[in-house]
C-alpha cells in the first residue's frame, strides 16, 4: 500500500538525520540520533499530528506540498525525493512548475548559518525552508500562511514587521508583481493558478494592483520587528537569489556591537528552548 510504505520512508528517512546536519540544537538526553517527529514538523512546516499520521499509514494523500516540504527537511537526495512522490502516489513536477527543490549544496550553505535566520522562498513567495532562527524572528506558518501574498492580502499579515503606509504599498506592488511574473515563467504550474484566481476573487486591493498591471521589485531593506519576548529589533533584510533555481533566500543581519545585535543573540537561546528536554 503506497501510504503505508510512505510512511515507512519518513520514518526511516527521519532516523537517518541527525539536529546538527538539520541545523538544530542537541539538547538534552536523546534515546534515538535521528530527528524527533516535532523537528520534522517544525522544518517541514506541518503539523505533528499529521507526521506521525503519515508515518503510521493513518493520513492517505498527502499533498505535492507536503512531500516536497517533507523532502527537504529530510536533506533527500534527487533520486530520493523522487522515491518519495513515487509513494505517495504523485508524479515529481517536471518542466513548467515552480521550482521547490532545494540542492544539498544550498542546504549545506544554510546549515552553517545556525546563529542567523534565514528563510527560503519559491519564486511565488511561498516558503520552502525556514532555519529556526528565523522561525524563533517571525513565529510559525502552516498552510496558506506560508504563502507571504496569500498572507498579506487573505490572512493576518506578519505582526511582527513594522510598516508605514508606504513601505506596504510598495510591499503589495512588489508582491503582486512578483506572481505575475511567476505566473509568464510557470504557465504550467496548477496550484499558483489557483493562487492567483483565489487573490483576485478574495482580495479587492489585490485585484485593484493585478489589473492595473502594478509593477515592484522585493529587495534589500532595514526592518523594524517587535519581537513578543526579546523587544524590539531593527534589522538588515537581504534578499538573495539562487542562479538557475528561481529561489529566494532571505537573510536577517544586525549591526554589530549594538543592542539589536544583542537582542538577536539572546533571541537564539530564547528561540531554541522548546527543543531542550
Amino acid at each position: 500500500m503506497a501510504t503505508t510504505e510512505f510512511g515507512q520512508a519518513v520514518r526511516r528517512w527521519r532516523d537517518r538525520v541527525s539536529p546538527e546536519a538539520a541545523g538544530l540544537p542537541l539538547g538534552g538526553h536523546r534515546r534515538a540520533a535521528g530527528l524527533r517527529r516535532e523537528e520534522l514538523a517544525l522544518l517541514a512546516g506541518i503539523s505533528v499530528d499529521y507526521v506521525t499520521r503519515l508515518e503510521q499509514g493513518r493520513a492517505t494523500n498527502p499533498s505535492e506540498q507536503v512531500v516536497e516540504a517533507l523532502g527537504r527537511a529530510l536533506r533527500l537526495s534527487g533520486p530520493e525525493r523522487e522515491h518519495l512522490f513515487h509513494v505517495a502516489g504523485l508524479v515529481p513536477p517536471g518542466q513548467g512548475t515552480v521550482p521547490a527543490y532545494i540542492t544539498p549544496s544550498v542546504q549545506r550553505m544554510l546549515d552553517r548559518l545556525t546563529g542567523t535566520p534565514v528563510a527560503v522562498s519559491d519564486a511565488t513567495w511561498t516558503l520552502l525552508l525556514a532555519n529556526p532562527m528565523y522561525t524563533a524572528l517571525m513565529g510559525e506558518y502552516h498552510g496558506n500562511e506560508r504563502n507571504a501574498v496569500w498572507r498579506n492580502f487573505l490572512g493576518s499579515g506578519n505582526r511582527r514587521v513594522r510598516h508605514t503606509p508606504q513601505s506596504l504599498q510598495a510591499l503589495e506592488a512588489a508582491q503582486v508583481s512578483a506572481l505575475r511574473s511567476a505566473s509568464r515563467h510557470y504557465p504550467a504550474d496548477q496550484r499558483l493558478r489557483r493562487l492567483i484566481a483565489e487573490l483576485r476573487a478574495n482580495s479587492k486591493r489585490f485585484a485593484e494592483l493585478w489589473d492595473s498591471g502594478a509593477v515592484g521589485r522585493i529587495e534589500g531593506s532595514r526592518k523594524t520587528i517587535d519581537h513578543p519576548q526579546v523587544g524590539t529589533l531593527t534589522l538588515d533584510c537581504d534578499v538573495l537569489s539562487v542562479a538557475g533555481s528561481d529561489l529566494r533566500i532571505m537573510v536577517y543581519t544586525a549591526e554589530p556591537d549594538t543592542v539589536d545585535a544583542e537582542r538577536l543573540a539572546l533571541l537564539a537561546v530564547v528561540g531554541t528552548q522548546s527543543f531542550v528536554e
